[in-house]
């Protein structure tokens, strides 16, 4: 599969698509069957405050079919359904950050394949239907392809955040190139600023943003069949080019001048808090490469527009590689097939169902 292709190809169409199909329904409101007395449970990566914001989209489902959901969240997710699988015990419903997990939960027999009827509501209701299907069709205990899940939330990663009135104060510029960047960084460095706010820490999951920023590069670096061999274990991570990426993030996370904190505060900030620095004042940082989502973790009270803005983190204008965009979601998968567990699967299909994540900020929908 080529994954780079892919994503960005989804995302593109995703993000100019603003229109949602009805998912089987004629209004906006989802009106499920009677499910009075069962019970689900799910286990995902969400900590506040996405938490609350999944909990509100799940009251949803709850209100209409009498069904009790419970929500449980933990930076320990990969550890946990690992263990829950092994144990014989997962939740009914697994929220992956990333589909490669997924695969690998699936190939251990662990999840439940998806019916046709799931897989048509896909098919009807979401823009580049057969790339999200082929995202979510993993190898089977028996060597088996099957469709296991329904993405809900993806996001933007090559975005990075600034506050507008701290690049009009020193009189900076918002940089089209990586030349440009690079340049700019330094620059910040040299006026006395710190350039880079930078938070690896996400308890079990710790070193993820780090992963990002290196496919960022990569993608900047090098063409796009060499990201797949990457991500797709033909390349060797100690492969020359892998290093000269690690060396790239490493020239900018290891300068103390470069990012808030110095090196050492790299590792031990959460990524949720790193943000932080480009808010207070004087400003900690003057940017924060992170995804689409980040914007939930910032303070309260902030104006998107005028507090903070984004742009897009360039690529090489000497390089001949186009305009790389690194994206991601998260896919929900089913351990069973029993009825409450697949009306979920097809809730998350309505339009209230991301109607009512969109309100809270950081998510773009797949329709």
């Amino acid at each position: 599969m080529k994954l780079l292709k892919t994503v960005v190809g989804i995302l593109t169409l995703s993000l100019l698509s603003s229109n949602f199909a009805n998912a089987g329904s004629h209004g906006t409101t989802y009106s499920g069957p009677d499910l009075s007395g069962e019970s689900l449970t799910i286990l995902g990566p969400w900590l506040a405050p996405e938490d609350e914001s999944f909990r509100d989209v799940i009251s949803i489902f709850e209100n209409a079919t009498g069904a009790v959901v419970e929500y449980g969240g933990s930076d320990e997710f990969e550890q946990i359904i690992n263990i829950d699988c092994q144990a014989g015990s997962p939740p009914d419903v697994a929220v992956f950050p990333q589909p490669g997990l997924a695969a690998n939960i699936a190939a251990t027999g662990c999840l439940k394949a998806l019916g046709p009827d799931v897989k048509k509501l896909v098919e009807n209701n979401y823009a580049a239907a057969q790339s999200w299907i082929d995202l979510s069709t993993y190898k089977s205990e028996n060597d088996i392809d099957k469709f296991y899940g329904v993405f809900y939330r993806v996001n933007v990663k090559s975005l990075v955040w600034y506050s507008p009135d701290n690049f009009e104060d020193n009189g900076y510029e918002v940089p089209s190139t990586m030349e440009g960047l690079l340049s700019l960084t330094e620059q910040m460095a040299a006026d006395g600023n710190t350039p880079w706010c930078i938070g690896l820490g996400s308890g079990g999951a710790t070193g993820w943003p780090a992963t990002d920023w290196m496919e960022d590069i990569m993608l900047r670096t090098h063409a796009p069949g060499v990201y797949d061999q990457w991500v797709t274990n033909d390349m060797k991570f100690n492969d020359q080019r892998v290093i000269d990426a690690m060396n790239f993030f490493g020239s900018i996370a290891l300068n103390d001048s470069y990012v808030n904190g110095g090196s050492k505060a790299v590792a031990t900030t959460d990524f949720r808090d790193a943000p932080n620095g480009l808010f207070s004042s004087p400003a900690e940082c003057m940017m924060h490469r992170q995804a689409s989502f980040i914007p939930a973790f910032f303070p309260e009270g902030l104006e998107a527009g005028v507090d903070y803005d984004f742009f897009y983190f360039p690529a090489y204008a000497s390089k001949d590689l186009g305009k790389p965009v690194l994206g991601g979601g998260t896919v929900l998968t089913a351990t069973n097939d029993n009825r409450v567990t697949t009306e979920f699967m097809k809730f998350l299909m309505h339009a209230e169902a991301h109607e009512r994540f969109m309100e809270k900020g950081g998510f773009f929908n797949t329709s």
